[in-house]
């Protein structure tokens, strides 16, 4: 279990560097309401972006976005509309996925899928 935290805060770091290197604020990291977690929300342009994070170092049972499910989705949402509340955000919103693939020599593939999916509210 401590391995895959440890990948997890791996892949969170390099996220939240990929988006600071590409011109975002970061908000708050790991920011938690009920059940749910966001990893990161940033805000560039306007935008408040909720960024879910998903690290792996293999895609044998898929790639790391195809992890976001759509009960992911809702749970982010949900979280989503308390952080727009509380902060009174008037603007967009978008989410983002970080999709981060290890190989064994700890080299990976940094993918940033924007605008990834809107979550229904039904």
């Amino acid at each position: 279990m401590a391995k895959h935290l440890d990948l997890g805060r791996a892949g969170e770091a390099l996220a939240k560097t990929h988006l600071e290197n590409s011109g975002y604020e970061i908000l708050d990291e790991n920011w938690t309401h009920g059940k749910a977690e966001i990893d990161l929300i940033a805000y560039k342009d306007k935008v408040i972006i909720f960024t879910e994070v998903k690290t792996r170092t293999g895609n044998g049972f898929g790639e790391p976005e195809d992890f976001v499910d759509a009960r992911k989705q809702k749970l982010l949402a949900d979280a989503a509309d308390e952080y727009i509340y509380l902060m009174n955000h008037q603007g967009e919103v978008r989410f983002d996925i970080i999709a981060i693939l290890f190989d064994r020599d700890k080299n990976y593939i940094l993918n940033h899928i924007e605008d990834a999916f809107w979550p229904s509210t039904t």
